[in-house]
């Protein structure tokens, strides 16, 4: 039982380091003046930015969930994956119309491979 709730724990931690430096990130360039205030469009350029961040915090997030897990990592990043699939496609659903729609698909289709790299990468 006690490993079950370390897993469980780092499941969530992960997901913590992925949304606190994302929208922590989001912040301070909406802050500095690189985003726009929060419910404007943003172009392409702004968005790639976005998900090219968002990709490397999620790496992160997957070696936080490798590395806090008591046993079988990678039955955690996967468990995580699916859980940030389907939070990604809501999300996707819920916001189809706030930007370009290639950044909802791409933040969809990139979270699953990007936090299993990041166990991968903790556990090599």
């Amino acid at each position: 039982m006690k490993n079950l709730f370390k897993n469980i724990w780092a499941i969530i931690a992960g997901f913590i380091v992925i949304v606190v430096l994302s929208t922590g990130t989001d912040l301070v360039l909406e802050k500095i003046g690189v985003f726009p205030p929060l419910g404007t469009a943003m172009g392409n350029s702004l968005l790639m930015l976005a998900l090219i961040y968002r990709s490397a915090y999620t790496v992160l997030g997957g070696y936080v969930i490798a590395t806090l897990s008591a046993e079988k990592p990678m039955r955690n990043i996967i468990i995580s994956g699916v859980i940030g699939t389907i939070l990604g496609v809501l999300g996707a659903i819920g916001g189809w119309n706030l930007s370009a729609h290639w950044y909802p698909i791409a933040i969809v289709l990139t979270g699953f491979p990007f936090v299993w790299l990041g166990g991968k990468l903790r556990i090599k």
